[in-house]
């Protein structure tokens, strides 16, 4: 019986060992701005808790889904649901949204107009070229007054649904990475919040049309499908989802970024 007793005590003491070093280190992979300098504010509270966060930082939207789908990483933190879902579908992966942070305007930048109303006939317009932020900002033209999409191509139109288009907008599809540096080379960009945040563009300031805070594209912490209640995950979504983390983005982007919390 005393033998008995030992050993299951051993076996309880090794469990808790292992299990403290599977929530040792969280590998959690981010572009840089903004969502690498949320998470680096993070670390402190999950230092607090036992966990070592290391941030892999990715400068595009495709490697850090591709990371994650192959163990390389513990979760992404980069992306809103609906290219999350495109993703998926395209590339045959399983990842999850864990939780909604936060949410980055898309803009419209110009470094040749100050309003959408200067912009010429034949304007050309940068936009991303990936389905769901591509849509996202012919969705965000339209809602400008510049175009019109087919309703039926929800919230994914290509720029073969655009049914009106009186200024005859050229529309120049790049990675959303590129848009940016596009800005010297046309009339204005849709660019992605964390895209403009890096270059030292204010969204607020910046932009001549800005996306409203009711967008659905909300930013998520991504893991891979049957990781959701892991231990150590929940404790990074809750640092997350803390007074501090909510403070720190308003502080810091001055409604560049808006917390969901």
């Amino acid at each position: 019986m005393k033998r008995r007793l030992i050993a299951a005590v051993v076996s309880l003491f090794l469990l808790a060992g292992s299990q403290a070093g599977l929530a040792a280190t969280l590998k959690v992979g981010a572009t840089p701005v903004p969502h690498g300098e949320i998470l680096e504010r993070v670390t402190a509270l999950l230092e607090e808790r036992g966990i070592t966060l290391e941030v892999v930082e990715f400068t595009d939207y495709v490697r850090p889904n591709l990371a994650l789908q192959d163990g390389d990483l513990d979760a992404n933190f980069f992306q809103h649901v609906p290219y999350l879902e495109s993703f998926n579908q395209d590339a045959g992966t399983s990842l999850v949204a864990l939780a909604g942070i936060h949410i980055e305007p898309l803009g419209v930048f110009s470094e040749k107009v100050a309003s959408l109303g200067e912009l010429p006939a034949r304007a050309s317009i940068a936009i991303p070229n990936d389905a769901t932020n591509g849509g996202r900002a012919l969705l965000l033209l339209q809602e400008a007054g510049l175009i019109a999409v087919d309703p039926a191509a929800g919230i994914t139109p290509t720029i073969f649904d655009i049914t009106e288009n009186k200024l005859q907008l050229r529309f120049v599809e790049l990675e959303a990475a590129q848009l940016v540096r596009s800005l010297p080379d046309v009339h204005a960009a849709v660019i992605n919040g964390n895209y403009a945040l890096q270059a030292g563009l204010n969204p607020i300031t910046d932009a001549i049309f800005l996306e409203g805070a009711e967008s659905p594209y909300v930013n998520v912490i991504a893991v891979r499908a049957g990781d959701e209640q892991r231990p150590e995950l929940q404790q990074l979504v809750e640092a997350l989802l803390s007074d501090e983390i909510r403070a720190f983005i308003m502080e810091k982007y001055e409604g560049a970024v808006v917390p969901v919390f």
